[in-house]
């Protein structure tokens, strides 16, 4: 009778090939998971990244209109020149003021005349100008408010030399209520889609430590602690991180060229140490949460039962 023997023992080359075949299985399946993972952390920090740009050019273009805002210093008749510019030096060093801008009288007559489209002065037959001389005062945007500029205001008009100080008080307040509202509704968004990218990016990372769950386990029940354990883990999360944010970052900065190139005037609302603090907050936002959520992952994997394992 002829002797049976294992498939193993007739083609011994088998078993390494199968082994092999199962460990290029789980490899890819691993590599997957990782791509998946970063793809998907990659959309968050972009998303986030895209709502930072539109609160930084709000809060940029809410600055712009408030440092237009701002206030004539009417000069009283019969002041001397010199003493108008030493009243504008003055104003010029306060912290509240931007900028000055000192209006003669003829220039005041030729603002006048452009605006009109007639000649003013003629019109009321009198060879004498009756326009008096001002200082055009522009605000720093923290001081563009109505409690400041009445505050401003008094203290302007205590100057001997000044007759009146002339201000569209209602302008000043409904250009800031709607302000005060586009920030509030800029950072409710901001702090609902926080939520939501933290609660995305940690389900993410949960998803790719389930599958590596029998590898803690195994590696716990050897007698690895569990900080050893943890530690490869945690770093490869930071570095999907940093992965995920320069990803992330790229894309924002295809987004700003296509936009220069599409709307120049939005140069003029950047400010690059503001974007600059944004790249960094997306940097360290994808590292924080990618870290933490592996860490919480892991420990969950840590201390579930092995029967759990498989449900």
């Amino acid at each position: 009778m002829r002797k049976r023997y294992p498939e193993c023992y007739k083609f011994p080359n088998l078993a390494a090939r199968m082994q092999l075949k199962e460990d290029t299985y789980y490899k890819r399946r691993m590599n997957s998971s990782y791509i998946t993972s970063v793809i998907s952390i990659t959309l968050v920090l972009f998303t986030l990244g895209f709502l930072g740009l539109l609160v930084i050019h709000a809060k940029t273009l809410s600055d712009y209109i408030k440092e237009n805002i701002g206030f004539e210093v009417i000069i009283k008749p019969g002041v001397k020149e010199a003493e108008i510019i030493h009243l504008q030096k003055q104003l010029d060093t306060r912290p509240y003021v931007k900028s000055t801008d000192y209006i003669t009288r003829k220039e005041a007559v030729r603002r006048l005349k452009a605006a009109l489209g007639a000649d003013f002065v003629d019109f009321m037959g009198n060879d004498e100008n009756p326009l008096l001389p001002s200082i055009d005062v522009r605000f720093n945007a923290r001081w563009a408010n109505n409690d400041s500029i009445q505050k401003i205001e008094q203290t302007i008009l205590a100057n001997s030399y000044v007759k009146e100080v002339y201000y569209q008080k209602s302008l000043v307040q409904v250009i800031n209520k709607n302000l005060r509202k586009i920030s509030l509704v800029l950072l409710g968004l901001s702090a609902l889609l926080l939520v939501i990218a933290t609660a995305l990016i940690n389900n993410t990372i949960r998803l790719s430590i389930y599958s590596k769950r029998f590898i803690i386990k195994s590696m716990q029940l050897v007698g690895a602690t569990k900080s050893f354990i943890r530690r490869p883990f945690i770093f490869k999360g930071i570095l999907h991180g940093v992965y995920s944010a320069f990803f992330a970052l790229l894309l924002l900065s295809i987004l700003i060229l296509v936009a220069r190139e599409n709307i120049p005037e939005l140069a003029l609302l950047e400010k690059n140490d503001l974007i600059a603090a944004l790249y960094l907050f997306v940097l360290l936002l994808g590292m924080a949460l990618s870290g933490i959520s592996t860490r919480f992952a892991v420990n969950r994997f840590l201390s579930v039962d092995t029967d759990k394992l498989y449900f």
